[in-house]
Protein backbone atom coordinates (compact mmCIF):
# COMPACT_ATOMS: atom_id res chain seq x y z
CA UNK A 1 0.00 0.00 0.00
CA UNK A 2 1.11 3.20 -1.20
CA UNK A 3 1.94 5.95 1.66
CA UNK A 4 0.26 8.70 0.53
CA UNK A 5 -3.07 6.43 0.42
CA UNK A 6 -5.27 6.18 3.39
CA UNK A 7 -7.49 2.73 3.65
CA UNK A 8 -10.68 3.29 4.61
CA UNK A 9 -12.03 0.88 6.79
CA UNK A 10 -16.09 0.79 6.57
CA UNK A 11 -17.49 -0.97 9.99
CA UNK A 12 -21.07 0.41 9.63
CA UNK A 13 -22.36 -3.07 9.73
CA UNK A 14 -20.37 -4.26 13.19
CA UNK A 15 -20.10 -0.95 15.02
CA UNK A 16 -23.20 1.45 13.51
CA UNK A 17 -24.93 -1.36 13.97
CA UNK A 18 -24.64 -1.57 17.71
CA UNK A 19 -26.18 2.07 17.73
CA UNK A 20 -29.62 1.42 19.63
CA UNK A 21 -32.11 0.41 17.47
CA UNK A 22 -29.90 0.20 14.36
CA UNK A 23 -30.16 -3.84 14.48
CA UNK A 24 -30.16 -5.04 10.84
CA UNK A 25 -31.20 -8.47 9.40
CA UNK A 26 -28.73 -10.49 7.03
CA UNK A 27 -31.01 -9.05 3.97
CA UNK A 28 -30.22 -5.33 4.71
CA UNK A 29 -26.15 -5.53 5.81
CA UNK A 30 -25.78 -7.80 2.46
CA UNK A 31 -27.69 -4.68 0.38
CA UNK A 32 -25.53 -2.46 2.32
CA UNK A 33 -22.01 -4.33 1.88
CA UNK A 34 -22.85 -4.00 -1.59
CA UNK A 35 -23.33 -0.57 -1.67
CA UNK A 36 -19.96 -0.19 0.31
CA UNK A 37 -18.42 -2.87 -2.54
CA UNK A 38 -19.23 -0.22 -4.88
CA UNK A 39 -18.70 2.96 -2.44
CA UNK A 40 -14.66 1.29 -2.68
CA UNK A 41 -13.82 1.19 0.34
CA UNK A 42 -11.16 -1.35 1.00
CA UNK A 43 -12.14 -3.13 4.62
CA UNK A 44 -16.09 -4.04 5.79
CA UNK A 45 -16.06 -4.98 8.96
CA UNK A 46 -19.12 -7.15 8.69
CA UNK A 47 -20.31 -8.02 12.04
CA UNK A 48 -19.05 -9.93 15.39
CA UNK A 49 -19.70 -13.53 14.29
CA UNK A 50 -19.81 -15.01 18.12
CA UNK A 51 -22.78 -12.77 19.46
CA UNK A 52 -25.33 -14.23 17.76
CA UNK A 53 -26.17 -17.13 15.31
CA UNK A 54 -27.46 -14.16 13.08
CA UNK A 55 -24.51 -12.06 13.01
CA UNK A 56 -22.74 -15.46 11.75
CA UNK A 57 -25.04 -15.52 9.11
CA UNK A 58 -24.51 -12.62 7.93
CA UNK A 59 -20.53 -12.47 8.10
CA UNK A 60 -20.93 -15.73 5.88
CA UNK A 61 -23.16 -14.42 3.66
CA UNK A 62 -20.98 -11.22 2.91
CA UNK A 63 -17.73 -13.31 2.76
CA UNK A 64 -19.48 -15.38 0.00
CA UNK A 65 -20.86 -12.74 -1.82
CA UNK A 66 -18.47 -10.27 -1.84
CA UNK A 67 -14.95 -11.81 -0.43
CA UNK A 68 -13.14 -12.24 -3.68
CA UNK A 69 -14.50 -8.60 -5.28
CA UNK A 70 -12.84 -6.20 -4.09
CA UNK A 71 -12.54 -5.20 -0.38
CA UNK A 72 -11.28 -7.59 2.75
CA UNK A 73 -14.02 -9.00 4.81
CA UNK A 74 -13.22 -8.53 8.27
CA UNK A 75 -15.16 -10.36 11.42
CA UNK A 76 -14.56 -8.94 14.76
CA UNK A 77 -13.18 -11.66 17.59
CA UNK A 78 -12.45 -10.85 21.34
CA UNK A 79 -8.97 -11.92 22.32
CA UNK A 80 -10.97 -15.63 23.15
CA UNK A 81 -10.48 -18.89 20.95
CA UNK A 82 -14.16 -19.04 20.77
CA UNK A 83 -14.36 -15.72 19.21
CA UNK A 84 -11.06 -16.12 17.11
CA UNK A 85 -12.62 -19.77 15.79
CA UNK A 86 -15.89 -18.39 14.93
CA UNK A 87 -14.73 -15.79 13.24
CA UNK A 88 -12.08 -17.58 11.04
CA UNK A 89 -15.08 -20.29 10.54
CA UNK A 90 -17.59 -17.41 9.20
CA UNK A 91 -14.78 -16.08 7.21
CA UNK A 92 -13.55 -18.65 5.11
CA UNK A 93 -15.63 -18.65 1.93
CA UNK A 94 -13.68 -15.46 1.49
CA UNK A 95 -10.67 -15.36 -0.40
CA UNK A 96 -9.57 -11.47 0.76
CA UNK A 97 -10.53 -11.76 4.66
CA UNK A 98 -8.95 -10.29 8.13
CA UNK A 99 -9.83 -11.22 11.21
CA UNK A 100 -9.65 -8.37 13.97
CA UNK A 101 -8.89 -9.00 17.46
CA UNK A 102 -9.23 -6.97 20.48
CA UNK A 103 -8.46 -6.53 24.12
CA UNK A 104 -8.77 -3.76 26.54
CA UNK A 105 -5.00 -2.44 28.10
CA UNK A 106 -6.13 0.84 30.04
CA UNK A 107 -5.81 0.75 33.55
CA UNK A 108 -9.25 1.23 34.21
CA UNK A 109 -10.58 -1.09 32.03
CA UNK A 110 -7.91 -3.69 33.49
CA UNK A 111 -9.19 -2.98 37.11
CA UNK A 112 -12.76 -3.41 36.68
CA UNK A 113 -13.72 -5.16 33.76
CA UNK A 114 -10.71 -7.58 33.07
CA UNK A 115 -9.24 -8.25 36.37
CA UNK A 116 -5.98 -8.86 34.75
CA UNK A 117 -2.28 -7.18 35.31
CA UNK A 118 -0.17 -5.87 32.79
CA UNK A 119 2.24 -9.41 31.97
CA UNK A 120 -1.80 -11.21 31.14
CA UNK A 121 -3.06 -8.78 28.92
CA UNK A 122 0.56 -8.97 27.01
CA UNK A 123 0.56 -13.15 26.69
CA UNK A 124 -3.42 -13.29 26.31
CA UNK A 125 -2.98 -10.37 23.00
CA UNK A 126 0.34 -12.22 21.71
CA UNK A 127 -1.48 -15.57 22.12
CA UNK A 128 -4.77 -14.77 20.24
CA UNK A 129 -3.06 -12.56 17.44
CA UNK A 130 -1.24 -15.99 16.84
CA UNK A 131 -4.93 -18.04 16.90
CA UNK A 132 -5.49 -15.81 14.53
CA UNK A 133 -2.71 -15.95 12.23
CA UNK A 134 -3.24 -19.65 11.96
CA UNK A 135 -6.55 -19.39 10.50
CA UNK A 136 -5.95 -16.00 8.21
CA UNK A 137 -2.95 -14.23 7.12
CA UNK A 138 -4.35 -10.62 7.51
CA UNK A 139 -4.77 -10.02 11.47
CA UNK A 140 -5.58 -6.74 13.42
CA UNK A 141 -5.38 -5.96 16.55
CA UNK A 142 -7.02 -3.52 18.96
CA UNK A 143 -5.55 -2.32 22.19
CA UNK A 144 -9.02 -1.55 23.03
CA UNK A 145 -9.36 2.34 25.13
CA UNK A 146 -5.74 3.10 23.79
CA UNK A 147 -6.03 6.57 24.01
CA UNK A 148 -6.31 6.19 28.26
CA UNK A 149 -3.69 3.26 28.25
CA UNK A 150 -0.10 4.55 29.33
CA UNK A 151 2.11 5.32 26.46
CA UNK A 152 4.99 2.85 27.69
CA UNK A 153 2.52 0.00 28.01
CA UNK A 154 0.62 0.63 24.91
CA UNK A 155 4.24 0.65 22.93
CA UNK A 156 4.74 -2.83 24.21
CA UNK A 157 1.66 -4.28 23.29
CA UNK A 158 1.64 -2.58 20.01
CA UNK A 159 5.57 -4.56 19.74
CA UNK A 160 4.54 -7.65 20.85
CA UNK A 161 1.49 -7.85 18.66
CA UNK A 162 3.14 -7.15 15.81
CA UNK A 163 5.87 -9.82 16.32
CA UNK A 164 3.19 -12.51 16.83
CA UNK A 165 1.95 -11.55 13.74
CA UNK A 166 -0.32 -8.26 13.44
CA UNK A 167 -0.41 -7.08 9.97
CA UNK A 168 -2.51 -3.43 11.37
CA UNK A 169 -2.21 -2.16 14.57
CA UNK A 170 -5.54 -0.27 15.15
CA UNK A 171 -5.62 2.81 18.22
CA UNK A 172 -9.24 3.16 19.25
CA UNK A 173 -10.05 6.00 21.11
CA UNK A 174 -13.01 3.62 22.37
CA UNK A 175 -15.01 6.34 24.64
CA UNK A 176 -13.88 9.65 23.06
CA UNK A 177 -12.29 10.75 25.45
CA UNK A 178 -8.89 12.38 23.17
CA UNK A 179 -8.38 15.26 21.47
CA UNK A 180 -6.38 16.04 18.29
CA UNK A 181 -3.32 17.26 19.97
CA UNK A 182 -3.40 13.88 22.68
CA UNK A 183 -4.27 11.49 19.73
CA UNK A 184 -1.52 13.07 17.46
CA UNK A 185 0.95 12.96 20.21
CA UNK A 186 -0.07 8.83 20.76
CA UNK A 187 0.29 7.67 17.45
CA UNK A 188 3.42 10.03 17.12
CA UNK A 189 4.69 8.49 20.22
CA UNK A 190 4.30 4.82 18.55
CA UNK A 191 5.72 5.41 15.48
CA UNK A 192 8.74 6.55 17.51
CA UNK A 193 8.68 3.97 20.04
CA UNK A 194 7.78 0.98 18.86
CA UNK A 195 10.78 -0.78 17.19
CA UNK A 196 8.71 -2.93 14.49
CA UNK A 197 5.76 -0.39 13.82
CA UNK A 198 6.77 -0.39 10.03
CA UNK A 199 5.94 -3.88 10.02
CA UNK A 200 2.40 -2.72 10.39
CA UNK A 201 -0.52 -0.36 9.38
CA UNK A 202 -1.69 1.60 12.16
CA UNK A 203 -5.12 2.47 12.12
CA UNK A 204 -7.22 4.56 13.65
CA UNK A 205 -10.89 4.30 15.72
CA UNK A 206 -12.35 7.11 16.83
CA UNK A 207 -15.64 7.64 19.20
CA UNK A 208 -17.51 11.21 18.95
CA UNK A 209 -18.71 11.54 22.77
CA UNK A 210 -16.88 15.09 22.27
CA UNK A 211 -17.89 16.05 18.88
CA UNK A 212 -14.24 15.41 18.02
CA UNK A 213 -14.04 11.71 16.46
CA UNK A 214 -13.43 12.82 13.07
CA UNK A 215 -10.77 15.47 14.06
CA UNK A 216 -9.14 12.88 15.81
CA UNK A 217 -8.85 10.24 12.98
CA UNK A 218 -7.70 13.72 10.65
CA UNK A 219 -5.12 14.25 13.58
CA UNK A 220 -3.91 10.51 13.69
CA UNK A 221 -3.44 10.55 9.51
CA UNK A 222 -1.30 13.26 10.08
CA UNK A 223 1.11 11.96 12.86
CA UNK A 224 1.00 8.74 10.50
CA UNK A 225 -1.64 6.51 10.87
CA UNK A 226 -2.73 5.12 7.34
CA UNK A 227 -6.16 3.36 7.78
CA UNK A 228 -9.20 5.12 9.21
CA UNK A 229 -12.00 2.78 10.53
CA UNK A 230 -15.26 5.06 10.40
CA UNK A 231 -18.92 4.76 9.62
CA UNK A 232 -21.72 6.14 7.26
CA UNK A 233 -23.66 8.89 8.60
CA UNK A 234 -20.94 8.45 11.73
CA UNK A 235 -23.77 5.82 13.26
CA UNK A 236 -22.16 4.01 16.22
CA UNK A 237 -22.18 3.28 19.58
CA UNK A 238 -23.66 6.27 22.02
CA UNK A 239 -22.54 9.52 19.57
CA UNK A 240 -21.81 7.39 17.19
CA UNK A 241 -17.93 6.94 15.11
CA UNK A 242 -16.30 9.05 12.67
CA UNK A 243 -17.95 9.87 9.98
CA UNK A 244 -16.95 8.05 6.49
CA UNK A 245 -18.23 10.79 4.49
CA UNK A 246 -16.49 13.66 6.73
CA UNK A 247 -13.50 12.12 6.48
CA UNK A 248 -12.98 10.72 2.64
CA UNK A 249 -13.73 14.57 1.65
CA UNK A 250 -11.60 16.14 4.09
CA UNK A 251 -8.68 13.87 2.91
CA UNK A 252 -9.75 15.00 -0.89
CA UNK A 253 -11.03 18.71 -0.32
CA UNK A 254 -7.40 19.30 1.65
CA UNK A 255 -5.60 17.57 -0.30
CA UNK A 256 -2.98 20.09 -0.63
CA UNK A 257 -2.35 19.95 2.93
CA UNK A 258 -2.37 16.10 3.50
CA UNK A 259 -0.93 15.00 0.37
CA UNK A 260 -3.28 11.82 1.07
CA UNK A 261 -5.45 10.26 -1.26
CA UNK A 262 -8.25 6.88 -0.58
CA UNK A 263 -10.04 4.35 -3.05
CA UNK A 264 -13.56 6.54 -2.67
CA UNK A 265 -15.91 6.69 -5.20
CA UNK A 266 -17.07 9.77 -3.75
CA UNK A 267 -19.99 9.74 -6.57
CA UNK A 268 -21.79 7.32 -4.20
CA UNK A 269 -21.51 9.10 -1.02
CA UNK A 270 -25.35 10.34 -0.66
CA UNK A 271 -26.59 7.28 -2.10
CA UNK A 272 -24.91 5.14 0.19
CA UNK A 273 -25.89 7.71 3.03
CA UNK A 274 -29.78 7.52 2.01
CA UNK A 275 -29.78 3.80 1.78
CA UNK A 276 -28.35 3.53 5.43
CA UNK A 277 -30.68 5.95 6.76
CA UNK A 278 -33.33 3.94 5.28
CA UNK A 279 -32.57 0.51 6.48
CA UNK A 280 -31.28 1.92 10.13
CA UNK A 281 -34.10 4.42 10.54
CA UNK A 282 -31.73 6.78 11.82
CA UNK A 283 -32.67 10.11 9.89
CA UNK A 284 -29.89 11.96 9.11
CA UNK A 285 -29.73 15.77 10.03
CA UNK A 286 -30.56 18.16 7.93
CA UNK A 287 -27.20 20.09 8.75
CA UNK A 288 -25.47 17.27 8.53
CA UNK A 289 -21.81 18.11 6.54
CA UNK A 290 -21.16 16.59 3.31
CA UNK A 291 -24.53 14.57 2.99
CA UNK A 292 -27.03 16.32 4.92
CA UNK A 293 -30.01 18.05 2.82
CA UNK A 294 -28.82 21.63 3.77
CA UNK A 295 -24.92 20.10 3.31
CA UNK A 296 -25.13 23.08 -0.14
CA UNK A 297 -27.84 25.16 0.59
CA UNK A 298 -27.80 28.40 0.25
CA UNK A 299 -30.31 31.17 2.00
CA UNK A 300 -28.12 34.46 3.05
CA UNK A 301 -28.45 37.30 -0.25
CA UNK A 302 -24.73 37.50 0.01
CA UNK A 303 -23.95 33.60 0.15
CA UNK A 304 -26.82 33.99 -3.25
CA UNK A 305 -25.18 36.64 -4.95
CA UNK A 306 -21.93 35.34 -4.52
CA UNK A 307 -22.75 31.79 -5.55
CA UNK A 308 -24.07 33.30 -8.89
CA UNK A 309 -20.80 35.50 -9.53
CA UNK A 310 -18.76 32.52 -8.28
CA UNK A 311 -19.48 29.19 -7.26
CA UNK A 312 -16.36 28.70 -5.30
CA UNK A 313 -17.03 31.97 -3.23
CA UNK A 314 -19.22 29.89 -0.65
CA UNK A 315 -18.49 26.13 -2.03
CA UNK A 316 -15.71 24.05 -1.35
CA UNK A 317 -16.64 21.08 -2.74
CA UNK A 318 -19.13 20.37 -5.79
CA UNK A 319 -22.48 18.71 -5.21
CA UNK A 320 -22.12 16.56 -7.94
CA UNK A 321 -18.20 15.11 -6.49
CA UNK A 322 -20.73 13.55 -3.86
CA UNK A 323 -23.78 12.36 -5.47
CA UNK A 324 -25.49 15.03 -4.18
CA UNK A 325 -29.27 15.82 -5.78
CA UNK A 326 -30.92 19.26 -5.06
CA UNK A 327 -34.90 19.94 -5.34
CA UNK A 328 -34.46 20.68 -9.65
CA UNK A 329 -37.37 20.17 -11.47
CA UNK A 330 -37.24 17.61 -13.96
CA UNK A 331 -39.72 15.63 -15.17
CA UNK A 332 -43.67 15.46 -15.99
CA UNK A 333 -46.06 12.66 -16.98
CA UNK A 334 -45.66 13.09 -20.44
CA UNK A 335 -41.83 12.22 -20.12
CA UNK A 336 -40.76 8.64 -21.48
CA UNK A 337 -39.40 5.71 -20.04
CA UNK A 338 -36.04 6.67 -21.83
CA UNK A 339 -35.98 9.71 -20.30
CA UNK A 340 -36.72 8.48 -16.85
CA UNK A 341 -34.03 5.88 -16.88
CA UNK A 342 -31.80 8.62 -18.12
CA UNK A 343 -32.50 10.62 -15.45
CA UNK A 344 -32.51 7.62 -12.71
CA UNK A 345 -29.28 6.95 -13.83
CA UNK A 346 -28.24 10.87 -13.16
CA UNK A 347 -28.98 10.30 -9.80
CA UNK A 348 -26.53 7.78 -9.38
CA UNK A 349 -28.78 4.91 -8.80
CA UNK A 350 -28.98 1.59 -11.29
CA UNK A 351 -31.98 -0.58 -11.08
CA UNK A 352 -32.88 -3.92 -12.67
CA UNK A 353 -35.21 -4.19 -15.63
CA UNK A 354 -37.58 -5.10 -13.38
CA UNK A 355 -37.26 -2.80 -10.70
CA UNK A 356 -37.43 -0.03 -12.99
CA UNK A 357 -40.47 -0.57 -14.34
CA UNK A 358 -42.29 -0.87 -10.82
CA UNK A 359 -40.66 2.69 -10.45
CA UNK A 360 -41.73 4.11 -13.76
CA UNK A 361 -45.01 2.74 -12.83
CA UNK A 362 -45.14 4.78 -9.35
CA UNK A 363 -43.54 7.85 -11.29
CA UNK A 364 -46.52 8.24 -13.47
CA UNK A 365 -48.80 7.70 -10.63
CA UNK A 366 -47.42 10.48 -8.60
CA UNK A 367 -47.60 12.45 -11.41
CA UNK A 368 -51.28 12.55 -11.48
CA UNK A 369 -51.35 13.86 -8.21
CA UNK A 370 -48.92 16.50 -8.41
CA UNK A 371 -47.62 18.59 -10.84
CA UNK A 372 -43.88 19.31 -10.33
CA UNK A 373 -42.14 16.09 -9.90
CA UNK A 374 -38.44 16.64 -8.35
CA UNK A 375 -34.95 14.75 -8.06
CA UNK A 376 -35.92 13.90 -4.39
CA UNK A 377 -39.41 12.46 -5.30
CA UNK A 378 -37.44 10.31 -7.88
CA UNK A 379 -35.61 9.30 -5.34
CA UNK A 380 -37.82 8.50 -2.53
CA UNK A 381 -39.59 6.30 -5.26
CA UNK A 382 -36.42 4.30 -5.72
CA UNK A 383 -35.93 4.12 -2.08
CA UNK A 384 -39.54 2.26 -1.97
CA UNK A 385 -38.33 -0.19 -4.36
CA UNK A 386 -35.14 -0.93 -3.89
CA UNK A 387 -35.23 -1.51 -0.26
CA UNK A 388 -37.97 -3.81 -0.61
CA UNK A 389 -37.88 -7.00 1.39
CA UNK A 390 -40.37 -9.39 1.47
CA UNK A 391 -43.40 -8.38 2.94
CA UNK A 392 -46.00 -10.98 4.31
CA UNK A 393 -48.81 -8.35 3.82
CA UNK A 394 -49.15 -5.67 1.79
CA UNK A 395 -51.26 -2.85 1.60
CA UNK A 396 -54.48 -2.98 -0.78
CA UNK A 397 -56.63 -0.09 0.19
CA UNK A 398 -57.44 2.03 3.16
CA UNK A 399 -60.10 5.06 4.57
CA UNK A 400 -60.47 6.81 7.14
CA UNK A 401 -62.92 9.63 8.92
CA UNK A 402 -62.17 12.06 11.56
CA UNK A 403 -63.07 15.44 12.19
CA UNK A 404 -64.62 17.78 15.04
CA UNK A 405 -67.09 15.75 17.12
CA UNK A 406 -66.69 12.76 15.11
CA UNK A 407 -64.90 9.28 16.62
CA UNK A 408 -61.47 8.43 14.64
CA UNK A 409 -61.68 5.66 12.32
CA UNK A 410 -59.67 3.50 10.21
CA UNK A 411 -60.88 0.68 7.69
CA UNK A 412 -58.15 -1.31 6.54
CA UNK A 413 -57.50 -3.89 3.44
CA UNK A 414 -54.67 -5.85 3.08
CA UNK A 415 -53.55 -9.31 1.23
CA UNK A 416 -51.46 -12.01 2.32
CA UNK A 417 -49.18 -14.07 -0.06
CA UNK A 418 -52.31 -14.10 -2.56
CA UNK A 419 -54.78 -15.34 -0.16
CA UNK A 420 -57.99 -13.60 -0.37
CA UNK A 421 -58.38 -9.90 1.45
CA UNK A 422 -58.28 -9.46 5.11
CA UNK A 423 -60.59 -6.32 6.37
CA UNK A 424 -60.84 -4.68 9.68
CA UNK A 425 -61.70 -1.36 11.21
CA UNK A 426 -60.29 0.49 14.15
CA UNK A 427 -60.77 3.55 15.72
CA UNK A 428 -57.85 5.79 17.91
CA UNK A 429 -57.05 9.00 19.08
CA UNK A 430 -56.92 10.84 15.34
CA UNK A 431 -56.72 8.74 11.96
CA UNK A 432 -53.53 7.85 11.78
CA UNK A 433 -53.55 6.19 15.32
CA UNK A 434 -57.07 4.64 14.18
CA UNK A 435 -54.93 3.06 11.29
CA UNK A 436 -52.49 2.04 13.23
CA UNK A 437 -54.81 0.15 15.44
CA UNK A 438 -56.43 -1.63 12.47
CA UNK A 439 -53.30 -2.87 11.10
CA UNK A 440 -52.16 -4.66 14.70
CA UNK A 441 -55.80 -6.04 14.84
CA UNK A 442 -55.55 -7.63 11.26
CA UNK A 443 -51.74 -8.40 11.74
CA UNK A 444 -51.67 -9.66 15.44
CA UNK A 445 -48.86 -7.71 16.18
CA UNK A 446 -49.48 -5.48 18.99
CA UNK A 447 -46.35 -3.28 19.21
CA UNK A 448 -44.92 0.13 21.07
CA UNK A 449 -44.43 3.07 19.14
CA UNK A 450 -41.58 4.74 20.00
CA UNK A 451 -40.76 7.50 16.83
CA UNK A 452 -43.05 9.37 14.38
CA UNK A 453 -41.36 11.86 12.26
CA UNK A 454 -43.10 13.05 9.52
CA UNK A 455 -41.09 15.56 6.80
CA UNK A 456 -41.96 17.24 3.54
CA UNK A 457 -39.36 15.62 0.23
CA UNK A 458 -39.48 18.77 -1.61
CA UNK A 459 -41.48 21.96 -1.27
CA UNK A 460 -45.50 22.97 -2.07
CA UNK A 461 -48.37 21.93 -1.04
CA UNK A 462 -48.37 19.04 -3.04
CA UNK A 463 -44.77 17.49 -1.58
CA UNK A 464 -44.64 14.43 -0.68
CA UNK A 465 -44.51 13.48 2.81
CA UNK A 466 -41.74 10.92 4.13
CA UNK A 467 -43.09 9.38 7.34
CA UNK A 468 -40.25 7.32 9.43
CA UNK A 469 -41.65 5.05 12.50
CA UNK A 470 -39.97 2.94 15.13
CA UNK A 471 -42.07 0.48 17.01
CA UNK A 472 -41.02 -2.13 19.53
CA UNK A 473 -41.91 -5.28 19.70
CA UNK A 474 -40.86 -8.28 21.82
CA UNK A 475 -37.88 -6.13 23.36
CA UNK A 476 -36.42 -5.41 19.49
CA UNK A 477 -36.64 -2.49 17.51
CA UNK A 478 -38.37 -1.99 13.88
CA UNK A 479 -38.09 0.89 11.44
CA UNK A 480 -40.67 1.66 9.03
CA UNK A 481 -40.50 4.61 5.94
CA UNK A 482 -42.82 5.70 3.15
CA UNK A 483 -43.52 8.84 1.07
CA UNK A 484 -46.50 9.75 -0.68
CA UNK A 485 -48.90 13.20 -0.97
CA UNK A 486 -51.03 11.55 1.31
CA UNK A 487 -49.49 11.30 5.16
CA UNK A 488 -52.01 8.65 5.96
CA UNK A 489 -50.98 6.74 3.42
CA UNK A 490 -47.24 7.23 3.96
CA UNK A 491 -47.76 6.80 7.65
CA UNK A 492 -49.81 3.12 7.08
CA UNK A 493 -47.30 1.99 4.54
CA UNK A 494 -44.43 2.89 6.68
CA UNK A 495 -45.87 1.30 10.14
CA UNK A 496 -46.73 -1.94 8.00
CA UNK A 497 -43.49 -1.92 6.70
CA UNK A 498 -42.49 -2.22 10.54
CA UNK A 499 -45.09 -5.03 10.97
CA UNK A 500 -43.64 -7.11 8.14
CA UNK A 501 -40.29 -6.60 9.61
CA UNK A 502 -41.58 -7.39 13.22
CA UNK A 503 -43.22 -10.85 11.59
CA UNK A 504 -40.40 -12.38 10.09
CA UNK A 505 -38.12 -11.36 13.18
CA UNK A 506 -40.40 -13.59 15.25
CA UNK A 507 -38.07 -16.64 15.09
CA UNK A 508 -35.00 -15.38 14.99
CA UNK A 509 -34.12 -13.35 18.18
CA UNK A 510 -30.96 -11.55 18.24
CA UNK A 511 -29.27 -11.33 21.74
CA UNK A 512 -27.83 -7.56 22.72
CA UNK A 513 -24.57 -7.01 21.43
CA UNK A 514 -21.49 -6.89 24.09
CA UNK A 515 -19.74 -3.06 23.76
CA UNK A 516 -16.17 -2.48 22.74
CA UNK A 517 -13.67 -0.30 20.81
Amino acid sequence: MSSDRVIIFDTTLRDGEQSPGCSMNTAEKLEIAGALVDLGVDVIEAGFPIASPGDFEAVQAIARQFGDRGPKICGLARCREEDIDRAGSALNDAKNRRIHVFLATSSIHRQYKLNMDKPEIIAKAVESVKRAKGLCDDVEFSPEDAARTELDFLSEVVEKAIAAGATTVNIPDTVGYATPSHYFHVISHLKQNVPNIAQAVISTHCHNDLGLAVANSLAAVEAGARQVECTINGLGERAGNAALEEIVMALRTRSDYYKLTTGINTKKLCGVSRLVSSITGMTVQRNKAIVGQNAFAHEAGIHQHGMLMERTTYEIMRPEDVGFTGSNLVLGKHSGRHAFRDRIEHLGQSLDDATFEKVFDDFIALCDKKKNVYDADILALVENRSTETPDRWKLAAFHTSAGSGAIPTATIELVEDGQPPVRDAAIGDGPIDAVFNALERITHIHARLQNYQVRSLTVGKEAQGEVLVEIEHNNHVFHGKAASTDIIEASARAYLKALNKAAANRDTRKPLHAQHE
